[in-house]
């Protein structure tokens, strides 16, 4: 293990130190684990990529009122009566 030190704001120390109590770990393990999670996760898509995948799933869905985007809330309303 490499020793390292990193600032805390009070609610991000208070966060970590609850958890560990509550999980009867250290809060170098909370840390260590949370890391593990976002490194998992990958990195998070530009905006441009956002962008991207937005446009390719614009117009997926077929069907339904061609008003949807006009008239949500009439149907909106008419589903949750049902």
């Amino acid at each position: 293990m490499v020793r390292t030190q990193v600032q805390l704001t009070e609610e991000q120390a208070l966060y970590v130190r609850r958890t560990a109590a509550e999980r009867g770990v250290s809060v170098a393990a909370v840390i260590r684990e949370s890391i593990e999670r976002c490194a998992h996760q990958g990195p998070r898509p530009n905006d441009k990529e956002l962008r991207r995948r937005a446009r390719l799933a614009a117009g997926c869905l077929r069907g339904g009122p061609k008003d949807i985007a006009t008239n949500h809330d009439e149907y909106a309303a008419e589903a949750y009566e049902q």
